[in-house]
């Protein structure tokens, strides 16, 4: 296989090659949670999220790691909290975007906790990362994949988990649910799709072989170590509904929270 990376959109871009591209099999592409808020946030999209992809397979999920730089004076989650209490939108939050996971955990957590602190976007994930250990802004809710080996390494400090329980990589930091604010669980997921008009019995072969691949005890091992798991074997039709479900949802919440992409 070759990977073919299209940045660009918070995603868009490459759906927009991909649901252009020959439905033949020879081309899927990444589908993750961010694609079903683009709609609601950046307006028409040049593809069709629902009439433009097939989904195929549902294939991991991961969680968030809010964290803060180590230098920081911020030890804890009620530090955080209080923080941002005293001084409305002066505490900072950075994101690899507009609509990105750690914008949309970030907005929940702020909904939930009552607090409010200030958005700060970034290219990508990686630039906002540098950002947060530079000290430019003042917490991030970091995806587990890449969270977990900066905690690790004394880069960042964590304050607490998405995760419904401690995570395997991280089972030092304690969950949100623990410290205080159930229901605050989110969990991203990623799977694959393919250009709408790919022949069922090509999505189909496509969902038996991903599975096999995914139940191995040496990718569950590595995924665990970068604080992901694989979730059950799902059909096309399931992966499908997921987005239809997710799609509804976070327009739901854009229009809540009044967000727009600039």
């Amino acid at each position: 296989m070759v990977v073919e990376n299209r940045p660009g959109g918070t995603g868009s871009v490459g759906m927009k090659a991909l649901a252009s591209a020959p439905p033949d099999g020879y081309t899927l592409g990444v589908l993750f949670l961010t694609h079903t808020v683009l709609p609601e946030l950046m307006g028409p999209l040049p593809y069709d999220t629902v009439k433009d992809l097939a989904p195929v397979a549902n294939l991991v999920s991961l969680y968030n790691v809010l964290v803060v730089p180590t230098a920081s004076r911020i030890q804890s989650l009620p530090d955080l909290i209080e923080a941002a209490k005293a001084q409305p939108e002066r505490l900072t939050f950075g994101s690899g975007g507009m609509g990105s996971p750690a914008h949309l955990v970030a907005e929940s957590f702020c909904q939930a906790t009552g607090v409010k602190m200030m958005h700060v976007p970034f290219k990508g994930p990686s630039e906002a990362v540098n950002a947060l250990m530079g000290d430019h802004v003042h917490s991030m809710f970091a995806t587990s994949s890449v969270a977990a080996s900066l905690v690790k390494g004394g880069k960042v400090r964590a304050l607490a988990v998405t995760s419904p329980q401690r995570l395997e990589a991280l089972p030092q930091v304690a969950t949100l649910a623990e410290l205080g604010w159930p229901g605050l669980e989110l969990r991203e997921w990623e799977g694959l799709v393919a250009p709408a008009g790919t022949p069922r019995a090509i999505i189909q072969q496509w969902n038996t072989e991903l599975f096999k691949i995914m139940g191995t005890a040496e990718v569950k091992a590595k995924l665990a170590e970068l604080g992901m798991s694989t979730v059950p074997p799902n059909s096309p039709e399931e992966f499908s509904a997921l987005v239809r479900k997710d799609l509804e949802h976070w327009a739901r919440f854009v229009r809540s929270r009044g967000l727009r992409a600039s």
